[in-house]
């Protein structure tokens, strides 16, 4: 590992363990990564992660799993592993399956989107955990004080309603996000509307079947009245698709197919992702979905997160009229305690003032569900 490279990286790791889990010297740390090699995580990055962990003074210990695309807990033996231990980290698609079930043990759980070297040592690693703790704070603050939220976006979305049963100590993920880069998930019982869709309809990390994405050609409208999807508009095999995909992972599962749980939005503008969404379907919905340009819903069961993702490029969403992300910038000033944050730690400005834009859009601009080859259009 070069020299940069492990600087950048060591950067992240002391984030993760210190600033995330306040871990402390000499302690003991389980790295859980995912033996499988199809691109989702770096696969040397568990190894260099131990790495630098043995060279912040703490002990760490590696432990592979393989994906299990129904996971709903954990086995016996890991279990022991993670109570045995100061610390368990989730380099794994695992962590994020069982993030909303309960824990088994006491010990810290973090489970990382940071998928590889490039990510853990960017400002989305590095930028100090506690900063993006205190701004989900203010920004579930003034959900939970909003009279009237309002979500657009240029597609065509336009849902709107109030944080009905909202309680961020209760709804949000049972492990530690690593980076903190959403909010508490904002029930979707008090709002209704359409939610535009453009590009694909996908999975949200909960179980991974197949197919896991649906083709949108065109723009989809999904109509949501509270806590259901009520229809679809659009062109006819747009409407037809979308209608399949629900009722097949519907009754794959059998749960609510046209159940809507929640939604909530990125807070995270270092976070940056290059790969076209297509490039990989189930990485993107696992890393891409912090940066304030992407706001999602969790639909298809009456849990979080559901099992299909309505993703929003660029929201826009009004508390009570003040545009707090504003065509997918986040804007903490018009947060109260917003300027006050940014003055305690000051590397979130230049976050704030230079978002990072990719997101995995398509080279149109717009989320795709066909991959563009790199010599498309030559002659």
């Amino acid at each position: 590992m070069p020299d940069e490279v492990q600087g950048q990286l060591t950067k992240g790791v002391r984030n993760l363990l210190i600033n995330c889990a306040e871990c402390q010297s000499g302690q003991t740390v389980l790295i859980i990564y995912e033996t499988e090699k199809d691109g989702y995580y770096d696969p040397d990055l568990a190894r260099d992660f131990a790495k630098v962990a043995t060279n912040l003074g703490f002990k760490p210990e590696l432990y592979g799993v393989p994906l299990n695309k129904d996971a709903t807990g954990l086995d016996a033996e890991l279990s022991a592993k993670i109570e045995a231990v100061d610390c368990a980290v989730f380099l794994a698609r695992l962590g994020d399956q069982i993030r909303f079930r309960s824990k088994t043990c006491n010990t810290t759980q973090i489970m990382s989107y940071a998928l590889d070297h490039s990510m853990l040592g960017s400002s989305f690693g590095a930028t100090n955990y506690q900063a993006f703790v205190s701004l989900k704070a203010l920004v579930d603050t003034a959900v939970a004080n909003a009279s009237g939220i309002h979500v657009t976006c240029p597609a065509g979305t336009d849902y709107r309603g109030t944080a009905m049963d909202f309680n961020p100590r209760n709804g949000d993920t049972t492990l530690k996000r690593f980076p903190m880069s959403v909010f508490t998930p904002v029930p979707s019982k008090g709002f209704s509307g359409r939610i535009a869709q453009v590009g694909f309809l996908t999975g949200t990390g909960s179980n991974f079947y197949t197919p896991w994405s649906c083709e949108v050609k065109d723009t989809l409208f999904v109509n949501i009245e509270g806590s259901r999807i009520v229809d679809f508009e659009g062109t006819p095999r747009d409407v037809a698709k979308a209608k399949a995909h629900y009722e097949f992972v519907g009754e794959l599962y059998d749960i609510e197919t046209y159940g809507v749980h929640s939604w909530h939005a990125g807070i995270h503008p270092g976070l940056s992702y290059g790969q076209e969404a297509a490039c990989h379907f189930e990485r993107w919905s696992g890393g891409a979905f912090g940066n304030p340009r992407i706001l999602h819903l969790h639909t298809c069961g009456g849990y979080p997160p559901g099992e299909i993702s309505l993703n929003v490029l660029d929201p826009t969403v009004r508390l009570d009229g003040v545009p707090i992300w504003d065509e997918g910038r986040l804007i903490p000033q018009r947060l109260a305690g917003g300027a006050e944050l940014l003055a305690k730690f000051p590397e979130l400005k230049a976050l704030f003032d230079h978002p990072e834009k990719a997101v995995g859009q398509a080279s149109n601009g717009q989320l795709a569900y066909a991959h563009a080859p790199l010599n498309a259009g030559a002659a």
